[in-house]
């Protein structure tokens, strides 16, 4: 990227639409330029686009708040892939080589052409998130310069429904007008910033709690080894409250300042802070919580178990999100999980300001996506400009080179005229007028 450039990216999440922009320098690390966010107003669900019309709208004027704090327009943006058909499916392909042949570069872009290429049956492949080598069926990180007959890769696909993007893009760029620079999967975006490589080699489950989703990863020996998304999320909790004679911004508002993933000391009455509205029995409240958690952990559990790395997670559970974010969370994942749990954030290695972003786990997702974002996404309106002077100057300086030939060339045939007049005329002369005229208009 120039200096003058910058990546754009926003998370359309369940609950609200976030979106900033920021700037890499050579090191791969961030500054924040501008960030904003707007309430997804349930035009967002499960991660998937749910009213068209509305998410346009919200989009335009988040790109138009960023672009007011910018002080430059915003020429295209990264867009985040969720949704709770995203999992991981594993696809593997093979080539042989001559014997005591050495692996090029060339053949290991062939093997991952054929997984780019590759269309599972009912299901869309979004992204190669990651790949595993062989030769001669040993394990190989780095294949290339190693001598072998035979080279076997195994790719981990993002897959997901065929029109997951289908409503995206009629929002972003058929409402908002704003072309898309790319698909980034949310998953991934969060564990690119937020993970270290040593706790990828030990292996860990990383769990991103989201208001609509949570997305479950797992990592081992430094790749992701699987992905699924569960339906459940921090707004499913919310609703659950709002059966306690809540409207649903009171409901968000006392899971946020009084919610407990479980409680660890006596339970107590509370006067609403809400006029006109029932007490609240912390009690009975924590109770609703934690029905819900129980329902998503559980679920969590069974995917740990299925992935086959159970026993395998040196690093723990390693959590982050906006759902995240409940009090006693980690104390009750560590009780029922039985793993070390940790709360992530961006690292500060990416990212050298705006604290206030950086830990939050809420926008730990769309700080992964500037990481992930190669392209300027900057609007060159400067260069657009320039260039269309320059073609109307170029094309002003030809109208008048033309101009000054026809007059030159009237003139030219005025004063032969006059001339021919001088000299005496007669039928001749005449007729040399005649036919000089004739063609000194079809020149002109």
């Amino acid at each position: 990227m120039t200096q003058s450039g910058f990546i754009a990216a926003i998370d359309l999440g369940s609950s609200s639409i976030k979106g900033v922009v920021g700037r890499k320098n050579e090191n791969n690390v961030i500054s924040i330029l501008a960030n904003g966010s707007i309430p997804s107003k349930n035009s967002i669900r499960r991660g998937m686009v749910y009213n068209i019309e509305e998410t346009g709208a919200n989009v335009r004027k988040l790109i138009t708040m960023l672009e007011n704090s910018l002080g430059r327009k915003i020429g295209k943006i990264y867009v985040s892939l969720g949704g709770q058909s995203l999992r991981t499916l594993e696809f593997r392909e093979a080539i042989e080589l001559s014997p005591g042949g050495i692996v090029s570069d060339d053949a290991v872009n062939r093997l991952r052409a054929s997984a780019e290429k590759y269309t599972p049956e009912l299901t869309r492949a979004y992204k190669v998130a990651d790949a595993e080598y062989y030769i001669d069926n040993k394990p190989e990180r780095n294949p290339v310069g190693v001598t072998g007959s035979r080279l076997e890769a195994s790719f981990r696909l993002i897959t997901g429904r065929p029109n997951l993007m289908g409503n995206v893009e009629k929002s972003v760029t058929g409402k908002a007008e704003l072309p898309i620079a790319d698909y980034i999967v949310g998953g991934l975006a969060a564990a690119a910033v937020a993970l270290s490589d040593e706790e990828k080699e030990l292996g860990c489950a990383f769990v991103d709690f989201g208001a609509g989703t949570t997305t479950l990863s797992i990592y081992k020996s430094g790749i992701l080894r699987g992905m699924v998304v569960i339906p459940f999320g921090g707004k499913n909790i919310t609703k659950d409250i709002c059966a306690l004679n809540f409207t649903e911004s009171d409901a968000e508002q006392l899971k946020i300042k009084f919610g407990k993933a479980f409680e660890n000391q006596e339970s107590s009455f509370f006067a609403s802070p809400f006029s006109s509205k029932p007490d609240v029995d912390l009690s009975q409240l924590n109770r609703v919580i934690a029905m819900r958690l129980d329902e998503i952990v559980a679920n969590l559990k069974e995917q740990i178990r299925l992935s086959g790395f159970e026993d395998k997670l040196g690093a723990g559970l390693i959590i982050t999100g906006g759902a995240s974010q409940l009090k006693n969370m980690e104390a009750y994942l560590n009780r029922e999980l039985k793993m070390p749990v940790r709360r992530a954030v961006a690292k500060k290695t990416f990212i050298n300001n705006s604290p206030e972003l950086v830990n939050d786990p809420a926008y730990t997702r769309v700080l992964g996506m500037l990481l992930l974002g190669q392209e300027n996404c900057e609007l060159q309106v400067v260069e657009r400009n320039e260039q269309d002077e320059l073609d109307k100057e170029e094309q002003a300086a030809t109208a008048s080179r033309l101009g000054r030939s026809k007059e030159k060339k009237k003139e030219s045939t005025k004063t032969k005229k006059q001339r021919n007049t001088k000299e005496g005329g007669g039928f001749f002369s005449n007729v040399e007028d005649f036919f000089g005229n004739m063609f000194s208009d079809d020149d002109e």
